[in-house]
């Protein structure tokens, strides 16, 4: 089960996604021991302008800095467990895939990668040219998972958020948490 998580946000489109994450995780608290956010200020101005506030800093969660190098999860020895990016760039997700670490979401993602835990990226882009694919097969191949952030429909969504809760349900299930979501085939 995931105990020590790090959430990390950029600057793709799709600040609804980061804001269901959070908000499912801190209903999921019971499941983990640390929560852990990393945000971009591309990741801050894109919230401000889909969303239209700044609540992205008001969650009961520990925040670091984006060049915050002396955080817990900059090394593997801190033992956190599931990083997950959401929305992932497609520029962080080629920083990941080239072994860039030049900031907190980067070095965050080497060490997941490097200690074998679990890297989940949520690419948020459309279309993807041939470099995305063969970042996202990069970053596959070296033990991460690409998680587009591709809804479904099968539950019959109304509000954007419940299209968004779509994607975050499975991003959560591939993270290992133990949640309540609509499931195909079953009442």
């Amino acid at each position: 089960m995931p105990n020590k998580i790090i959430v990390a946000i950029t600057g793709a489109s799709g600040a609804v996604y980061a804001k269901v994450l959070l908000d499912k995780l801190v209903q999921l608290k019971d499941q983990w021991q640390e929560l852990s956010v990393v945000m971009s200020n591309n990741a801050k101005e894109v919230w401000q302008t889909e969303l239209g506030n700044d609540d992205h800093n008001k969650y009961p969660v520990k925040y670091f800095e984006k060049h915050d190098f002396s955080a817990p999860f900059a090394s593997g020895s801190a033992k956190y467990n599931v990083m997950i990016v959401a929305p992932c760039s497609m520029g962080t997700l080629g920083r990941i895939a080239n072994g860039v670490s030049d900031d907190l979401v980067t070095r965050a993602a080497d060490v997941v990668l490097k200690e074998r835990r679990k890297l989940i990226l949520m690419v948020r882009e459309t279309p993807y040219n041939l470099i995305h694919i063969k970042n996202m097969e990069t970053v596959t191949i070296a033990g991460g998972i690409i998680c587009p952030a591709t809804p479904s429909f099968y539950s019959q969504p109304k509000k954007v958020e419940d299209i968004a809760a779509t994607v975050v349900d499975r991003i959560l299930d591939l993270a290992g948490f133990d949640l309540s979501t609509f499931r195909w085939g079953t009442k």
